[in-house]
């Protein structure tokens, strides 16, 4: 172990391999600040270059952009209520109520702080236990996925909600329009209206930036907001009683989302969405939560960081990618000549051990990196909010016009700003929407893919361990919202 990390070192700071690491991070910074881009875009747009580069400078400059892109994409959701991935969607509910009481800076720096000790925590975990954990993901087939996907749902709707029936309510609205387009399995297209643009379905950043960051505009105006979101003097770096909340949710955090990062198809909304369930679960402060707590940004923040590093064992050590971003990875280990599998790290140890220790001082690098930009993002809470808002409208109609190049988009972007505005109106949560809207196809395929396995028997469901553990924590949350459902009725 001591001779690969060595040779880890020696290859990572190499100062060609330094340079397009410091490239890759600082471009991820950029990615996850500006909604709309993404990671996979810019991979995409990258990879050219990294053929010339070679595997290990362009996979070590192409790593830095995919998990440098987690440090960047809670700063729009903390400043300006403005998811720019899905994974930052849960850090939007806690952390802009920071920014709103001044506490925009520590809520940064407790995302940056969680997503390091994530990330030092998954490099260590690359380095003794790839091969083990990279076999646990083969425990999970599609009747797990469906009950983990069921489990998300249920468990965000009882913890966000004061009432089950509303979350659940909203929840379906987002599976339903996360059902648009031409379905996979078939080829038919479902709720078009005929529509061309429909096809291929409603984007995510659509989504987001109409439903929360567009009706928080129109929140704010109604509320005749004129003055700066805050004002006076910003904290930056968390007290010692901070720290004390921040490290445990963060490990908390790194834990959900090490562990749902090694499932090819896991995705880092749902290890987001589960560590913020989690650890609202287990603290002590869950009269926070949703107010402004500082664990429900160390914790989905630790929690994405931690999922995109351990996407990189099941990547390296069985070739299979958990997201877009590492499938255009793959592609570009398999032309240059590598084909990931068991055999990475025994005939191309250079590589795995470098990509190891390239992230691990990546991570430094993107501590360091963040701690001066903070200082520059907190200033726009400081600028009148008539004068900010229609920057945030142009910046968001920017991304999403990038994302497609389409003009239609901007469309549904304000159908769904007026969608958002009833939520606000309703007093619903929209986190429970973009739940929905995101988790609803994987939920609808894993469950078709198990029922086509069984041959329609819905015992799959109950037939593993896993199944039955998954299940019996959703009955416990059902249970949990039907009583406060009657106890609110009494009350």
């Amino acid at each position: 172990m001591v001779e690969n990390l060595l040779l880890g070192f020696e290859t990572a700071t190499l100062g060609y391999n330094l340079l397009y690491l410091l490239i890759g991070c600082v471009l991820g910074t950029i990615v996850g600040v500006i909604p709309g881009l993404g990671p996979s875009t810019t991979i995409s747009l990258l990879l050219p270059a990294t053929f010339a580069l070679g595997p290990i400078s362009g996979l070590i400059m192409l790593a830095g952009v995919y998990y440098g892109s987690q440090y960047g994409g809670s700063t729009t959701a903390i400043l300006l209520n403005t998811p720019g991935e899905s994974s930052a969607v849960m850090t939007c509910i806690d952390g802009h109520q920071m920014a709103k009481q001044g506490r925009a800076g520590t809520a940064i720096m407790t995302s940056a702080i969680s997503s390091f000790i994530a990330g030092v925590i998954m490099v260590i975990l690359m380095s003794l236990i790839s091969p083990p954990l990279a076999d646990l993901a083969f425990k999970f087939g599609p009747a797990e996925y469906t009950m983990l996907m069921l489990f998300a749902f249920i468990g965000v709707t009882v913890l966000t909600e004061d009432d089950l029936r509303k979350g659940l309510s909203t929840a379906f609205l987002g599976i339903l329009l996360g059902c648009v387009g031409i379905d996979i399995n078939s080829g038919i297209d479902r709720f078009t209206f005929d529509i061309p643009d429909l096809l291929d379905g409603i984007g995510f950043v659509t989504v987001a930036v109409g439903v929360i960051a567009f009706s928080e505009i129109l929140k704010n105006l109604d509320q005749g907001t004129e003055g700066a979101i805050s004002d006076g003097e910003v904290s930056i770096v968390p007290t010692w009683a901070e720290l004390k909340r921040l490290i445990p949710a963060a490990l908390r955090g790194t834990g959900v989302g090490g562990f749902l990062g090694l499932l090819p198809g896991g995705g880092l909304a749902t290890a987001s969405y589960a560590a913020y369930v989690f650890d609202k679960k287990v603290s002590k402060h869950k009269d926070e939560f949703g107010k402004g707590a500082i664990e429900g940004v160390a914790a989905p923040e630790a929690a994405n960081n931690a999922g995109a590093q351990a996407g990189f064992i099941p990547l390296m050590s069985l070739g299979l990618p958990e997201s877009m971003a590492m499938a255009l990875m793959l592609g570009a280990m398999m032309v240059a000549g590598i084909v990931p599998g068991p055999m990475v790290i025994e005939n191309h140890p250079d590589l795995f051990w470098g990509l190891v220790v390239s992230i691990l001082i990546g991570n430094v690098i993107l501590l360091v990196l963040n701690y001066p930009l903070i200082k520059i993002w907190v200033q726009l809470l400081k600028v009148p909010y008539n004068v900010l808002y229609p920057l945030i409208l142009v910046c968001c109609f920017i991304g999403v016009y990038g994302v497609n190049t389409n003009i239609n988009d901007l469309f549904l972007v304000a159908f769904f700003a007026g969608l958002g505005y009833i939520f606000y109106i309703l007093n619903l949560q929209p986190v429970t929407f973009i739940l929905g809207f995101i988790l609803g196809p994987m939920l609808e395929d894993n469950f078709r893919r198990a029922l086509t396995i069984s041959q329609g028997d819905f015992s799959i469901f109950v037939g593993s361990n896993v199944c039955l553990i998954i299940l019996t924590l959703i009955i416990v949350f059902i249970g949990a919202g039907v009583y406060n459902i009657f106890n609110n009725n009494t009350t």
